[in-house]
């Protein structure tokens, strides 16, 4: 495993917050989630103010938008005993923030007012909503990788390409609140409530996005986090092999849930990818770059 951070003059659209190129399953990740890991309001009233001001005008011109819960990226701690897969652990530490709050403060127009000058990830980023997303390398049967082309009606960038993807829903395994954090039992299972979303709202994700059936799907592999240079949106990313061709999977994504997020699937060869960075958000940019590692690691075996 190792830790790489963009430098702060690189063209690069993408910082890796963390790699490991071997993988980590779902019994070395875990999640501290605790409300030290909230974000701490601005001390300048009219840039916190901006918030609801920004998000009322959101509202204005679609009233269908909903301000659902979010984790939020708060950073990581590691462990590893002697290098080896089976000794090297992770754990996201991870706070509560919701979609308004991301709206007006990561995707406001001053958004870069809100951060501090500092190396450290967490430091820098402590007053935006940072809510972590997740998205899945999926490789098919005969070794191509899924890549969806955006609709023109998502709110984030509209017409790019993407890996399958979305958030870790805290709603999902009943969290809304901190209310339980601080009592050590309840606090272990939502820890461990947190853990599981990790990796079973990737699975979740994949299935709405392409289609596929879950049982088709192997199961994911951390592989690390990837945080988008503008708007300092942060991501993890997962490998996750499917047991279909590509053909088929084309055929599936006709029907798929969640299809109207996408115009378009592609199963591409890496070097096709490569290709299609350019049009890819940073945080997926960097997902690509913690997939390149992961293979790169795999050869030295």
């Amino acid at each position: 495993m190792e830790k790489e951070v963009g430098n702060a003059g690189s063209s690069l659209t993408y910082n890796i917050l963390f790699s490991c190129p071997f993988g980590l399953s779902q019994q070395q990740l875990s999640v501290v989630f605790d409300d030290s890991y909230d974000r701490i309001p601005h001390s300048d009233t009219n840039l916190e103010n901006s918030i609801s001001e920004i998000w009322d005008q959101r509202v204005q011109k679609n009233g269908s938008l909903f301000n659902g819960k979010k984790f939020r990226y708060g950073g990581y701690s590691q462990k590893s005993g002697d290098g080896s897969k089976q000794e090297s652990y992770v754990c996201l530490h991870l706070g509560l923030t919701d979609y308004r709050t991301f709206v007006g403060t990561n995707l406001n127009p001053s958004w870069e007012k809100f951060l501090v000058a500092s190396e450290d990830d967490p430091t820098q980023c402590q007053h935006t909503s940072s809510p972590l997303g997740n998205g899945g390398i999926v490789e098919t049967s005969d070794k191509k990788i899924v890549v969806l082309e955006r609709s023109n009606n998502v709110g984030e960038f509209p017409g790019h390409f993407v890996f399958p993807g979305g958030h870790p829903e805290p709603q999902d395994v009943g969290i809304d609140t901190h209310k339980y954090s601080k009592d050590s039992e309840d606090s272990e299972l939502v820890n461990k409530k947190a853990s599981r979303e990790m990796f079973e709202s990737i699975i979740r994700e994949v299935v709405e996005e392409i289609g596929v059936p879950t049982t088709s799907l192997s199961d994911p592999v951390f592989i690390g986090i990837s945080r988008r240079v503008l708007n300092v949106r942060p991501a993890i990313f997962f490998f996750i092999k499917c047991s279909i061709e590509s053909k088929e999977i084309h055929q599936l994504y006709s029907k798929a849930q969640d299809g109207y997020e996408s115009t378009q699937l592609y199963t591409v060869s890496m070097i096709e990818v490569e290709q299609m960075t350019a049009k890819m958000p940073g945080c997926h940019q960097g997902g690509f770059a913690l997939y390149k590692l992961m293979v790169e690691a795999s050869k030295k075996k």
